[in-house]
């Protein structure tokens, strides 16, 4: 008796994390849509004010790269639920990618800090490249190693 119930809360406990998860991500992505909204306005009116002649263009780049950063979470998210409810790499170091050119944009003043980040941007350059190029051999391997069907 007490060996069934173990068994059934180690078989449920899994799915009632997975709920409580899916619940989390969907709250956030509804958040992150917001966000996205509001930066969508914040955009068009810091256009407005470009053609005025008022706006800087680190405030127009920051927009710009803040609108995208919302895009790629946004992204992530869809793509954790397409992909049975996995993060991809790639994604997380897009977004790495991203953010990090933005710093640079905002804190340019700094010529060793833009090197060190430029060196951050590098590194995630070659990791996706690495990890790009085992996502292929793992490819290829389970295409090789698929039963051949006989006709």
């Amino acid at each position: 008796m007490k060996d069934k119930i173990i068994t059934h809360w180690t078989e449920k406990t899994p799915d009632f994390l997975l709920l409580i998860m899916n619940c989390a991500l969907n709250i956030i992505a509804i958040a992150l849509c917001v966000m996205l909204f509001k930066e969508t306005i914040s955009f068009s009116k810091l256009i407005y004010y470009a053609i005025v002649g008022d706006v800087h263009y680190e405030q127009m780049l920051e927009k710009i790269i803040s609108f995208f950063l919302y895009f790629e979470f946004i992204g992530l998210i869809m793509k954790y639920f397409k992909n049975n409810y996995h993060f991809p790499l790639n994604y997380f170091i897009y977004i790495g990618i991203t953010a990090i050119i933005r710093l640079i944009i905002i804190e340019h003043h700094n010529p060793i800090s833009i090197i060190i980040w430029s060196g951050a941007i590098l590194l995630l350059i070659i990791s996706l490249a690495i990890s790009r190029s085992y996502i292929e051999i793992d490819k290829e391997r389970s295409i090789k190693d698929k039963p051949k069907n006989k006709v």
